[in-house]
Formats: C-alpha cells, structure tokens, sequence
C-alpha cells in the first residue's frame, strides 16, 4: 500500500512521513488535486484512496474492507463517509452520494474504462433532506451519478457502521486559514473575543472555534506520537480556547455544539 501526502501548505519534511511520499503541490480545488493523484500518481494501481487530512483511519480493518468491497464484480467505489443532507433519485431509485471525504475508487472503472473527472459541476437537482435544492454537485458527486446512471456499484459504509473505521473533524478550513494569517495567539484571540455577542449564533464563530479545538487535539496527539510539539505560531493554549468555549456556549444556535469535537477527540486518543 503506497501512502501520498499532497502537502499544500509546503512546509511538511519528508523525514517526518517515513514510508509515505510527501507531494508538495499548488492549493488547488481538492477535484484537482483528487484527478491529479488518481488519473497520474496512482496511474499503476487498481484502486485510489482519497481521505481528507482531517479524517483518521482508526485500524487496520478499513483496509480489509476497501479490498473486500473493491473485489466486488462491477464494484466502483466504497465511500466511509456519504453526503447525508440530499440524495440521488435516479431512476425511480435512491443512492446516497459517496462524497470525496475518504473514498476507495476502482482505476479501472473510473480513470480507465469511463475517464471520469471529480470536478464538481452545475444543475444538481436532486432532492434535498432540508429543502434547498442542493444547486451544484460538488467534488465527486457528478462522477457519481454518471457510474450509478450506467449501472455501476459505488457501495457506503452505513452510517451506524462508520466509526468502526474512520473518524474525523470537519469544517476545520477557516481555523487553518486563520492560524496562517494571524501572526501570534493574541491576534487570534482578539478575532473571537472582538464580535458583539449576537454573532455567536452564527457558523463563523463557532466553525472557527471549533477547528481551533480540533487542531489542539491534533497537536496534542503529534507530541504523543513524536515527543515533540508542532509549532503554530498563532494557536493559543488549550486553556484559552476552553475558555472562549465556556463563555460563549450559550450563545450557539441550537444545532451547534463542541460535543462532536470532543468524542473524535477521545477516540483518537483511544486510539493511540
């Protein structure tokens, strides 16, 4: 199994990823990135794995399980993480849309035989689970449709299933963008500690914070891992970011809360 890191930022060292390839790459659209791996990197391998750098493999079984499913006649893909919020109703019937978050593809079927690209596209009509129409199909979900339209098996981990294999943040893009550009832990404080208490009801706040928490949790397990500690020049301390979360909780919508942030994070450290 051969592991490729697409290192967008530039500053990952190859020495810290023993056995895997650090591919420092332009921070392009994830589809091109995703079309890049698949259709040049891994051009001499049957399947392609594409995960998200914020989702973790738990154990060794998921590799079993994309080997089994993959050796499926007629088999296309096996997504561990489908897009819950709309579906595909293609001819009179119902699929979940695998999504690119970590996603096994049988090459052959997709690069070789059909030469499909996951860029995302326009006309997404399909229905929405909370009714808005979902508008565009994104990274992976047209090449999805066409592989379902002709017939093809792209199999799902059921939900309740899923964490058997896999866990992981979300939405942590604008933590990361903030602690890029801020230059110290002060700056970034100030960002959360600024806004009138009225727009802590909203996602930016909260979105931020949370990946903020997130990434403390990744931090945290590196230094486990390596014994030392990842620099980030502008993360505040854990102590501070638990203090924002104590003092803004009840402002959140009520669809928002840490309780995620905090479960992926005991199961990584379960894991470890």
């Amino acid at each position: 199994m051969d592991i490729t890191i697409f290192d967008c930022s530039g500053g990952l060292k190859a020495s810290d990823f023993p056995g895997a390839t650090v591919q420092k790459f332009v921070n392009l659209y994830a589809a091109t990135k995703s079309d890049e791996f698949l259709t040049h990197i891994a051009k001499n391998r049957k399947i392609g794995w594409i995960c998200d750098d914020d989702i973790f493999l738990l154990n060794g079984e998921a590799v079993n399980k994309v080997q089994q499913e993959l050796s499926v006649p007629n088999t296309a893909l096996l997504s561990f993480r489908a897009r819950n919020w709309w579906h595909f109703e293609i001819d009179g019937k119902r699929y979940e849309p695998s999504s690119s978050y970590c996603t096994a593809f049988n090459r052959e079927i997709l690069i070789d035989t059909e030469h499909l690209s996951l860029k995302p596209a326009d006309g997404n009509n399909h229905p929405s689970h909370i009714g808005k129409s979902p508008g565009r199909y994104d990274t992976c979900d047209k090449a999805n449709e066409i592989l379902l339209q002709k017939g093809y098996r792209c199999a799902i981990i059921p939900q309740e299933d899923e964490e058997k294999y896999i866990t992981g943040f979300s939405g942590m893009s604008g933590a990361v963008m903030l602690l890029n550009y801020f230059k110290n832990p002060q700056q970034t404080l100030d960002f959360f500690w600024s806004p009138e208490k009225r727009y802590w009801g909203g996602n930016v706040l909260f979105g931020t914070l949370a990946g903020m928490l997130a990434i403390t949790t990744i931090q945290e397990l590196h230094e486990k891992i390596t014994g030392k500690k990842y620099p980030l020049r502008s993360l505040p301390s854990k102590v501070e970011l638990e203090k924002l979360r104590r003092e803004h909780a009840h402002l959140l919508r009520g669809d928002h809360d840490f309780e995620r942030v905090d479960a992926v994070s005991e199961k990584l450290r379960a894991a470890i």
